[in-house]
């Protein structure tokens, strides 16, 4: 059984407690999604507990992408990327960047950290406009992404297939502070799961670290109130 980890974003404690459950479940391999360090104020720490997890795969998401390469980073991200390329260092920052964009999970599931076709273009809850763009030339009857911070699980009108977001251990946007990650149990079936772990700590910490940086003001809100904007 395979636990399936997206969305760190630096958050020490999500990961603790989503990998302390998916050893009681009985996990026995690990997927790393991507988005590992960005933003949060755990970056090292987050980089090596995971480091520790085996047998894992891992794939890259924007925010190892971005890191790497600032300039490629929306204009008010890129403090943020610096303070993440200090933390690393710059063999582990391009070590990140350099990892696959998709990996196989079993013989019909393929994961990508956004979609296809981007890792910053996703599949939302609900259907939306593009969904056959994304898909197009997919050949897995099930796709595994990240990205939104919205776990759920639905089936594409485009090609029946099964869409499969676990959610973000470290930064939900779906006002539930639960780290969210799902298992990929040995018979194929998926089951999401959401853990109680001290989300409050996380803002103060990324204060204590970050001091008044300006560009601290998102991520403390999404830290705070597991949204992606203000509702």
């Amino acid at each position: 059984m395979r636990a399936l980890i997206y969305d760190v974003h630096g958050n020490v404690p999500a990961l603790a407690a989503v990998l302390a459950d998916a050893d009681a479940q009985g996990a026995d391999a690990y997927f790393v999604g991507g988005d590992v360090a960005l933003f949060g104020p755990w970056p090292e720490a987050t980089v090596t507990r995971l480091q520790e997890l085996s047998p894992a795969t891992w794939i890259r998401g924007n925010g190892e992408r971005w890191t790497a390469d600032p300039a490629s980073a929306p204009e008010p991200v890129r403090p943020a990327t610096a303070a993440a390329h200090e933390a690393l260092g710059p063999g582990l920052v391009a070590e990140l960047a350099a990892l696959p964009h998709s990996a196989e999970l079993d013989g019909e599931t393929r994961a990508w950290h956004g979609s296809p076709v981007s890792d910053v273009r996703s599949f939302a809850p609900e259907p939306a406009d593009d969904e056959a763009e994304l898909l197009a030339g997919v050949g897995e009857r099930r796709l595994v992404f990240g990205h939104t911070h919205l776990p759920f699980a639905r089936t594409s009108a485009c090609g029946g297939i099964e869409l499969v977001n676990p959610g973000s251990v470290g930064m939900p946007f779906d006002g539930d502070h639960r780290a969210a990650y799902a298992l990929l149990h040995d018979d194929g079936t998926i089951e999401h799961r959401r853990i109680e772990y001290d989300h409050a700590a996380v803002p103060a910490a990324l204060r204590e670290r970050y001091g008044d940086a300006a560009w601290l003001a998102g991520p403390l809100h999404r830290f705070t109130h597991a949204r992606l904007e203000p509702q």
